[in-house]
């Protein structure tokens, strides 16, 4: 009897497995297929660092204790990974026009295990967006040494899978393309400004301390931060907490959003 439990357990393991590969590989396909998509993802650097940064560093960047560049294009890169992930996650609202979704979740797998393999397909999405990223910077004179760089990519499925679960949230609500792409654009935004993407934000204080603390992004480019800066002597200047508190707030938070996206998506369906 034991053995039969086992090897059932082990028959659903790879079933969830094989689910979330499945919905990831289709989510893959689905962004090359996507050209607006592709073209977002080199737009945005340009417009955020040549425009924005640049002014920046014309204007503001000699005051500051630590080098403004390589500071901006690691918030670009982990906003990318947010913002490319947020806006692959809007496709479940296509897939619940076509009935995809009413399709996946009679099947007997777990809902998180779609939801998870949306996310991952969204993620491999953002990884290679932050080429564009890199090639603006570079254009821009701003470099990073390959083993920080590895480091930024060895923390890129955690930053996809953070910022993947806080759009469930919005897209278990609604239900039009449109209003998806603008709801999504509308909650990321704010947290590429108020979470210290671009714009240092050490010495926030009142309602835009509060906000920058309940964003997930404020976590995740803090610890990207800690990984890349780690034994310089900028660190105390860029860094705000510690990495094992950064660790912790944004794996709260993806699970929290997580389990509540994925319960506000699966009752839309219920309801349809």
């Amino acid at each position: 009897m034991s053995e039969l439990i086992l090897v059932q357990k082990k028959s659903r393991l790879f079933r969830e497995i094989n689910t979330v590969a499945a919905v990831a590989a289709r989510e893959i396909t689905l962004f090359f297929k996507s050209p607006e998509i592709i073209i977002m993802s080199f737009a945005m650097p340009v417009i955020m660092m040549v425009m924005m940064g640049g002014s920046l560093m014309q204007n503001m960047a000699d005051g500051l204790v630590f080098e403004f560049g390589e500071f901006m294009l690691v918030g670009m890169l982990v906003f990318m990974l947010f913002q490319v992930t947020a806006m692959g996650m809007a496709s479940i609202v296509d897939d619940h026009e076509i009935d995809f979704n009413q399709e996946m979740l009679v099947a007997p797998v777990s809902r998180y295990s779609l939801v998870i393999g949306k996310i991952l397909g969204s993620g491999f999405a953002a990884i290679v967006s932050m080429a564009a990223a890199l090639l603006v910077g570079f254009a821009m004179g701003i470099t990073l040494p390959a083993g920080k760089l590895l480091l930024i990519l060895a923390l890129s499925p955690l930053m996809c899978l953070a910022s993947g679960a806080f759009a469930m949230i919005v897209i278990g609500v609604v239900k039009s393309r449109k209003v998806a792409n603008f709801a999504i654009m509308l909650i990321m935004m704010p947290q590429m400004f108020l979470s210290g993407a671009i714009i240092p934000i050490g010495n926030s204080s009142g309602v835009l301390l509060v906000l920058c603390r309940i964003m997930p992004m404020t976590y995740c480019l803090d610890l990207t931060r800690a990984v890349v800066y780690a034994g310089e002597a900028e660190y105390e200047s860029v860094v705000l907490f510690n990495p094992a508190i950064n660790f912790a707030a944004i794996a709260a938070l993806t699970v929290v959003c997580l389990i509540i996206g994925t319960f506000l998506f699966a009752r839309s369906e219920k309801n349809r």
